[in-house]
């Protein structure tokens, strides 16, 4: 895919720009998604981030200027003149893969340590058992501390396995939002819900404003 800059009305970009030429330069993009700017025999020259370039890979974050160095613009505002969002959209994917992790990571940990509070204290009073047989049978007092054992540590057990339960709602509920804030169309800021960012980039734009996610 090409995009043609310049001032004549017929480019993909077209520019209010008196140091620039009619077809100033050109953003091809590559198998990998990436974008090369190229100088197209330009009267004053293409600048990235202030230096003169003829054939430059460039990035969101890089200033572009035809003709005059002080007049730049980023990739984002030319891709957004053709209506494409498809640098934000792909940086999208990175917010779904994390989110997905952590909530599977927040969902196994809880449910191990819950599990462990509320199985180990079954065990508990069984070791207590073997220590009173090697301690001595006859002792009043390691009878009372196991019966203690074994009256309370089930039931501490199961309050501490409920209390860590109760801890994954309100942990899943912050990451919930974070992800509503981040995970939008960049364009429209629509929620694209759970969605999976694959399962987003078929249908390759929005659905509510049309905005390109996908180039071809």
């Amino acid at each position: 895919m090409k995009l043609r800059i310049g001032k004549a009305k017929d480019n993909d970009y077209v520019v209010d720009n008196p140091h620039a030429s009619r077809y100033h330069a050109q953003l091809v993009r590559g198998d990998d998604g990436g974008w090369l700017l190229e100088d197209t025999d330009s009267t004053n020259g293409t600048f990235v981030n202030g230096q003169q370039i003829l054939r430059k890979r460039v990035t969101p974050a890089d200033a572009i200027a035809l003709g005059d160095p002080s007049c730049a613009v980023t990739l984002s505002e030319i891709l957004r003149y053709n209506n494409d969002y498809s640098e934000e959209f792909a940086a999208l994917k990175k917010v779904y893969d994390e989110y997905i992790a952590e909530k599977i990571k927040v969902q196994s940990s809880n449910l191990f340590r819950a599990r462990l509070f509320q199985s180990l204290p079954f065990a508990l009073p069984g070791v207590i058992g073997v220590t009173i047989g090697f301690l001595g049978k006859g002792s009043s007092w390691l009878f009372g501390v196991s019966l203690l054992v074994v009256i309370c540590a089930p039931a501490i057990g199961i309050y501490l396995g409920a209390k860590q339960s109760a801890k994954m709602p309100g942990l899943l509920q912050e990451m919930t939002v974070e992800f509503r804030k981040k995970y939008v169309c960049p364009k429209c800021g629509t929620y694209l819900g759970e969605q999976p960012w694959d399962l987003l980039a078929n249908k390759k734009q929005c659905p509510a404003c049309k905005a390109k996610w996908v180039n071809e």
